[in-house]
């Protein structure tokens, strides 16, 4: 089979295209023949070394397909079913290993482009705004990267709850997208202060949340947006780590919230993985969360689509196709 191997950690050109062969399932494992995968920022930090792994690596770990074979002891799928999962070993690759725990059943009116473009940012809105911070009518939200797979995901979803939602984007593109999923005011961070217009949007009271995947850049000031006992939900850094911080700053801006959540956290059973993933399949399903997933390249253009992915240069979700 063909797959995606780095051998070490640097820039995009350490993807390299390899032969591998195809894997054998374990006990509890099933084998997918890998027909979407989806792109994220957790793979482009174990390129880079942020995260650590053992090498050689198959990156990814988000894709749909169709289960080849089982493993012994696995019950519950047959051969030919459609599936998709946020647990996929080494998912960018023609076929790959998933432990059946992990496995989602895909609804036959969704396409595997569809199942692998809805399934890890689709689950980390839902937690997101279902738990960390569980929105309610009335409450106002920040969401930075309005535009990005998360973002606009996560707008619809806290619109949905009766939450109004404030986002920052790059270009005026990007901010029609994001005041389409229902965004009440869209800030361009390149030519705002996104802290000064949020002052400005809620009359100096600031949002009740922030969710922030940026961190680096955007942390101190997304701080300053809260109301006091607001929380900041940081869950990701695509522009670096937060530098260390003295907690004590919370207290001074008003006994404030900071979490650094991740989504493993919030699918640790199976009952809380088939209602995240269900409830998220079904509104793609029904129209209830609209998608973009326009930007699709083939797994040998790996590097290419990390990059755009780094370079702000995209909307929504960027995929393999094997």
């Amino acid at each position: 089979m063909k797959a995606i191997q780095i051998h070490t950690t640097g820039g995009p050109e350490v993807l390299q295209l390899v032969d591998l062969p195809i894997p054998e399932p374990g006990p509890g494992q099933v084998l997918m023949r890998v027909e979407a995968v989806g792109v994220n920022f957790v793979e482009i930090y174990f390129r880079k070394g942020t995260y650590k792994a053992t090498l050689p690596l198959t990156p990814g770990s988000e894709a749909a397909g169709t289960v080849e074979k089982l493993g012994p002891g696995v019950s519950g799928f047959e051969e030919g079913d459609l599936v998709a999962s946020v647990s996929v070993l080494g998912s960018y690759a023609e076929y790959a290993l998933v432990p059946a725990a992990q496995l989602i059943k895909v609804p036959s009116r969704l396409s595997p482009e569809q199942a692998a473009a809805t399934l890890l940012q689709g689950m980390t809105a839902h937690y997101l705004a279902y738990s960390t911070f569980a929105l309610k009518a009335g409450d106002m939200a920040l969401v930075h990267a309005g535009a990005g797979g998360v973002g606009l995901l996560l707008t619809q979803i806290a619109t949905r709850l009766g939450a109004k939602v404030i986002t920052t984007v790059s270009t005026k593109e990007k901010a029609e997208l994001s005041r389409e999923a229902g965004a009440i005011e869209v800030i361009l961070y390149t030519e705002k202060d996104f802290e000064a217009e949020v002052k400005r949007i809620t009359g100096g009271k600031g949002v009740d949340v922030v969710y922030d995947s940026v961190g680096k850049t955007t942390f101190d000031k997304s701080l300053n947006c809260l109301r006091p006992r607001g929380m900041l939900a940081l869950f990701g850094g695509s522009s670096g780590p937060v530098p260390p911080f003295d907690l004590i700053q919370l207290s001074g801006k008003g006994s404030l919230f900071l979490t650094r959540p991740s989504m493993w956290h919030y699918v640790a059973t199976r009952a809380e993985l088939e209602w995240r993933a269900g409830k998220i399949l079904d509104w793609v399903a029904t129209g209830e969360l609209k998608l973009r997933m326009e930007h699709l390249y083939p797994l040998a253009e790996a590097a290419q689509a990390q990059t755009d992915l780094e370079g702000r240069k995209t909307t929504g979700k960027i995929l393999l196709e094997p």
